[in-house]
């Protein structure tokens, strides 16, 4: 093959690379993200108490793997409907919840976006029960999304293999950690009743793997969701690698 037909297919290699490279989605941007949000009360109640439920949740357009996923998750995490079929969809569940609420019976349901770095997209879910009781029921659940992997990574996926363990040994110093920032543990009482447990609620954060509790799990309901932060360095040789920010 002459010179000038080797030098024209390199060109050729190279601007194929390039051009597989210019549509390669940039995972450092993030992605689009869009809010809906809406409330509705109970059709024909007039009272000042009438039952309603709040629903404020996002959208991405590009990604409509994540749209479902987001979905499911907060369908999960809404009130259980005694009696009634798993709500399909956000607008199927307001319309049973509506349907068999009685009185001050309110319904909130929340996703937002957390974070996004390195092709991980954290959202937080919230959901709240109010029967008309002295406190309502919180709940609280973590989604991990990898943009690359299109799946929501589960702790499995983010430890090294056969580590897991470990992990949760760090957790534990994060919640001694705590403990002494908080001075509840200068109290017998509350170190008997509120002893460490894991969560399912871990969200690969920039500044740290957190962990979220729901209420009542390690501590009374009057502190709300308990968060213990994890510092990367300490997770060295056991979070995945790939998975520490800044080395995707």
């Amino acid at each position: 093959m002459s010179l000038p037909k080797i030098a024209a297919l390199v060109c050729l290699v190279v601007t194929l690379g390039a051009c597989q490279s210019l549509f390669k989605p940039n995972m450092r941007a993030p992605l689009q993200v869009e809010r809906e949000a809406w409330e509705q009360i109970k059709p024909g109640c007039s009272s000042s108490d009438c039952p309603l439920v709040n629903i404020d949740t996002v959208h991405f357009p590009d990604e409509p793997r994540l749209d479902a996923i987001v979905q499911k998750n907060l369908l999960q995490l809404a009130p259980a409907l005694p009696g009634q079929p798993a709500p399909t969809s956000l607008k199927a569940y307001e319309q049973q919840f509506l349907s068999q609420a009685q009185g001050r019976n309110n319904s909130y349901l929340q996703a937002k976006v957390r974070e996004q770095h390195d092709g991980i997209v954290v959202i937080e879910l919230s959901s709240y029960l109010d029967t008309g009781g002295a406190h309502g029921d919180p709940g609280r659940a973590l989604i991990n999304y990898s943009r690359q992997q299109q799946k929501v990574l589960t702790l499995a996926d983010m430890v090294v293999p056969g580590k897991e363990n470990e992990f949760w040994q760090k957790a534990q110093l994060a919640h001694q950690a705590w403990l002494v920032s908080t001075k509840v543990n200068e109290d017998p009482e509350f170190l008997k009743n509120w002893p460490f447990k894991r969560t399912p609620n871990v969200a690969l954060t920039y500044g740290a793997v957190i962990l979220k509790y729901p209420v009542t799990t390690i501590a009374p309901y009057a502190m709300g969701h308990i968060e213990l932060k994890i510092p990367y360095p300490q997770l060295n040789g056991v979070i995945r690698p790939e998975l520490f920010p800044g080395r995707s």
